[in-house]
């Protein structure tokens, strides 16, 4: 028998890809303190806290407009299931906290779907993500945007559509049917 097959199955890790975006950030550098593109592993029954308070918060906001802590993420296993997800909870008494349209107010939480945007000030992000197996560890891995991640998602809803190369309206053409 070689190494090959006596050796253990690597267990996957599920991965939060969260990709920032502020309008200010070439002149404020808001997001200095992230590491960009490298996963980092956290525990998996660590709250993760994101805001201005470097002794409290994993990830930092370099901002005065930002909360002590902004809001936190819990890693979950969904109830009679192997699939593990995230939770979100706003810990902001001042500033709402806006996940896919959903306006959350101090200590709301909702579990975060498998895509989805956030905002909050000036803040934009979008968070995915990538399903693993581990029960210990998931990862965490920022992207910074160059543009406004809802400027870009109403260009990628407005792009023509190949098979027919219709295009979304600004609004809708009325028709006779007889034409």
């Amino acid at each position: 028998m070689s190494s090959f097959e006596t050796t253990d199955t690597e267990e996957t890790v599920t991965c939060l890809r969260i990709t920032v975006y502020h309008p200010r950030q070439e002149e404020q550098q808001v997001f200095r303190a992230l590491e960009f593109c490298q996963p980092q592993q956290l525990r998996a029954d660590e709250m993760v806290k994101f805001g201005r308070d470097c002794n409290v918060c994993q990830y930092n906001f370099v901002d005065p407009r930002v909360s002590r802590i902004q809001f936190a993420l819990l890693f979950f296993r969904h109830f009679n299931s192997s699939e593990f997800g995230f939770q979100i909870k706003n810990m902001s008494k001042k500033v709402k906290l806006i996940v896919e349209n959903n306006e959350l107010a101090y200590l709301n939480k909702v579990d975060l779907p498998e895509t989805c945007t956030i905002r909050f000030g000036d803040y934009q992000m979008l968070m995915q993500k990538q399903e693993g197996q581990s029960e210990d560890y998931f990862n965490v891995r920022f992207e910074l945007a160059k543009m406004s991640l809802w400027q870009e998602k109403n260009l990628l809803l407005r792009a023509p559509i190949p098979d027919t190369c219709f295009s979304y309206a600004d609004s809708p053409v009325e028709m006779d049917e007889n034409e």
